[in-house]
């Protein structure tokens, strides 16, 4: 059986190799150090999934309350409200469908029933301490309300068990006999006060929108009709005037997605507040055969419109080009144009943010991704700097050379530099009518060092949300990368500064979130808890910001894994703290050195070494494969050759090829015999990972004794030396499959009397498996149905042929 199962993988190999020899390898440090699987994420007990069975779909992470312990989400015709520290503690659910006849007459419009009529929530918003307002696309008639926020859900939900052990909990929305507390303190909508939602949420639910609300007023980039071709940043709500950008105005906005808003002052002078908005559209300067472009905008929160033009639309927005693009050796960049998502993190300033974009690439040529960082410094030149003008005879975008009227466009009213205009309805008509004519700025926005700070391609995902955590280290502080995947996975990245302003890119782990590979659509961050929070179309997780134990239990691999969260604290790799004791704490997330940072931790080769010796055998002409995966694929693995007592570097050729996991041998020989000792080099430490002998069986013997389809397998049940089958004397059976096996024997003799008792060991074990017996029993019992048959079926006259599989049971294996 032993080697009827190596005569299988031998085949299986020839069959991959080709897929091994053409694997394309990226770049290492593009690879996570650590892949963390769903069921190894669930194994380590630290991950929770969203598990109550609502009949729901599209979460998504709308707001976060630290203050309050609180994140809200939501879903397809419902709203929750989560537990920061475990989201499955006590979660407050409401249910807020649509009307069976508004959910009837969207079907009638020709919409999906399941993925554009129903109530998609897309808006929550925080109105006061005890409210929130939400809007739902409503079927194609989006609307709002407020929501108690409550601390006690309106419905009871049951808890079942399930099978294992697990629970798994279901809705039950019959509403209890009456509320043990009073009813503001039940999460809950507020009766009688719908409205509509119309310029505050999207009637397709497939459209992205943002929202922000600032002191009483919503700001919200939208399509405010049915057909989802009027796009629109909006201002509703609050005291001041209703506004918004000039309707079908492809120079103002350009069949935009709406990416992210977000309030940045400008100054000390509340006046100059700008709100801030991200978001892509079809590039009306391309022509004939628009291209995607990335934008930023920005509106003044005091903009009233003009007094005789732009009555009621933003007499302020400005916009102009982010640039994320990989400069090329002749010269011609490669742009990332499709901006997916922005993560802005504050700083001490809370004038100058750091913000971060996740780009894709458009089009099909190829997929990649990257990551550019932006300074509001750059932003702000490129908003003082000229604006884009059409003119020449090929009515080209060129700088606006002309008169500037003053004040200057895009400058907010009572601010620092217009400090007696109360109001943009104060303006000259002049200001007004270069501002609806001249909406973009010349020059765009490039990130910092005029390139990205991580870029993929050639890779078979994409990058989706990004998050980022500051953390504090050893040797400094570090910026740490939470990059959401269109496959459900989770990168964990920082980049290091290196000399002439270069960086080095670590991946330090990848984790798969989802059972099922669904693109991760929102991501938000809890320092405070340190917990991630990732939601998708299929669920929601809470998912921890770092696993120190999964790096390994030595100094050393501690030291390698240069993740900012962790250190070797003595005795095991645990979370760094800056309180933790000096003596026995070691990290170096810069170099990652641990001869250095461990060299009075009984560091020693020795002890990580893999001491343990297997034996592979292999058979003559026949493919071989030695499996060595590293812990790191930024390591460098090596293959050397014992025999006796020396020691060579495997030479590789055509024959021997070197694999991302292990050593193939394409046509293994005789003179291939011995130990082949697999060692890792990474940042100056070397261990040895595996030790396997290989033992190469005569190619011609092994073929005629596996080619005896015919011989009976009849022979004395004991032989000088050897055991016959069946090993397992408890078990003894009759009929063809109890019948020695002549050709193990010989077999056997191939192999050689020093390795015979661990062969027939493992022969014994493997054998009297009971499961393995069952499924051997099982058949047998087709065996002989099919037996049965071929003799009906025979011709009487013709006589019989009677005898014995070779081995039957090594079928199964």
């Amino acid at each position: 059986m032993l080697l009827a199962g190596l005569w299988k993988v031998h085949m299986l190999l020839a069959l991959v190799v080709g897929a091994l020899c053409n694997h394309n390898i990226n770049d290492p440090h593009a690879s996570p150090r650590v892949f963390i699987s769903f069921k190894e994420l669930r194994s380590t007990g630290t991950a929770q999934h969203f598990a109550y069975l609502l009949n729901t779909s599209d979460y998504r992470i709308l707001r976060m309350d630290e203050d309050h312990d609180r994140m809200y989400v939501g879903s397809k015709d419902y709203i929750l409200s989560l537990d920061l520290h475990d989201i499955n503690k006590e979660p407050l659910i409401i249910h807020w469908p649509v009307a069976p006849q508004r959910k009837t007459e969207c079907v009638l419009s020709g919409k999906d029933t399941n993925g554009e009529c129903g109530n998609f929530i897309r808006l929550i918003e925080p109105w006061n301490r005890t409210h929130l307002y939400v809007c739902g696309t409503g079927a194609y008639n989006p609307v709002c309300t407020y929501v108690d926020r409550g601390r006690r859900s309106q419905a009871h939900y049951l808890q079942a068990a399930q099978s294992g052990g697990r629970t798994n909990r279901a809705a039950d929305f019959t509403t209890t006999a009456g509320p043990v507390e009073p009813k503001e303190y039940i999460f809950r909508l507020e009766p009688g006060k719908v409205d509509s939602g119309k310029g505050k949420c999207p009637y397709d639910p497939k459209l992205n929108s943002v929202s922000a609300l600032i002191n009483g007023e919503l700001y919200a980039g939208v399509y405010i009709d049915f057909m989802g071709t009027d796009a629109s940043i909006f201002r509703t709500l609050g005291k001041q005037t209703a506004m918004r950008t000039d309707q079908y105005n492809s120079k103002w906005l350009n069949d935009p997605t709406f990416i992210k808003a977000h309030l940045i002052p400008d100054s000390a002078e509340k006046n100059d507040d700008k709100l801030y908005f991200f978001f892509r559209e079809k590039a009306s300067e391309m022509g004939q055969s628009p291209m995607a472009q990335s934008r930023i905008g920005r509106i003044c929160l005091n903009d009233d419109g003009g007094h005789c033009c732009l009555v009621n639309k933003w007499s302020t927005f400005l916009k102009a080009r982010l640039i994320c693009s990989v400069p090329g050796v002749d010269g011609i960049e490669t742009h990332f144009d499709e901006l997916r998502d922005v993560f802005i993190q504050p700083t001490q300033d809370t004038k100058n943010p750091v913000i971060y974009g996740v780009f894709s690439v458009s089009g099909s040529v190829f997929k990649g991704s990257a990551v550019c960082v932006y300074s509001m410094a750059d932003i702000r030149q490129v908003f003082n700097g000229p604006y884009a003008h059409k003119e020449g005879p090929n009515y080209q975008w060129v700088a606006y050379t002309g008169k500037i009227p003053y004040p200057r466009p895009g400058t907010c009213p009572g601010g620092t530099f217009t400090p007696n205009m109360k109001s943009t309805k104060d303006y000259p008509d002049e200001v007004i009518n270069f501002m609806r004519n001249h909406p973009t700025m010349y020059h765009a926005v490039y990130p910092i060092h005029k390139r990205p700070l991580v870029v993929r391609n050639n890779v078979d995902y994409e990058f989706t949300t990004i998050t980022v955590d500051q953390v504090a280290a050893a040797d400094g502080s570090y910026e740490v990368l939470f990059l959401g995947t269109d496959r459900g996975t989770v990168q964990k990245v920082i980049v290091l500064p290196r000399d002439d302003l270069q960086t080095e890119e670590l991946v330090l782990e990848e984790v798969e979130v989802f059972r099922v590979p669904t693109p991760i659509t929102t991501m938000k961050i809890s320092s405070k808890r340190q917990q991630l929070y990732v939601g998708s179309d299929m669920g929601l997780a809470q998912v921890p910001l770092h696993r120190c134990s999964v790096y390994g239990k030595a100094c050393a691999e501690c030291c390698l894994a240069r993740d900012p969260y962790c250190a070797w604290d003595g005795t095991s790799c645990t979370r760094y703290t800056s309180l933790s004791k000096r003596r026995y704490r070691r990290q170096d997330i810069r170099h990652g050195n641990p001869a250095l940072q461990c060299m009075d931790q009984n560091l020693s080769v020795e002890g990580l070494d893999v001491t343990e010796e297997r034996v592979v055998y292999g058979a003559e002409n026949n493919s071989t494969f030695l499996e060595c995966t590293p812990r790191s694929p930024q390591a460098t693995v090596t293959w050397l050759l014992q025999r006796d007592d020396r020691k060579e570097e495997v030479k590789l050729d055509e024959r021997v090829m070197r694999t991302e996991q292990g050593l193939l041998f394409r046509r293994v020989l005789r003179q291939d015999e011995g130990v082949y000792v697999c060692r890792s080099r990474e940042h100056g430490f070397t261990q040895t990972l595996t030790r396997l002998s290989l033992e190469v069986l005569q190619g011609d013997t092994l073929s005629e004794l596996l080619a005896r389809d015919d011989a009976p397998l009849d022979g004395p049940q004991g032989a000088k030396g050897y055991r016959a089958w069946p090993p397992c004397h408890a078990h003894r059976s009759t009929g063809p499959l109890s019948q020695p096996r002549s050709w193990f024997k010989d077999i056997m003799q191939l192999i050689g009397p020093s390795n015979l008792p661990h062969v027939e060991e493992y022969c014994e074990k493997l054998w009297c498996n009971d499961k393995l017996r069952r499924k051997h029993k099982s058949m047998l019992d087709k065996y002989r149905q099919a037996q049965d048959s071929a003799r009906k079926a025979r011709n009487k006259g013709s006589g019989e042929r009677n005898r014995t599989p070779r081995d039957v049971t090594s079928l199964q294996l």
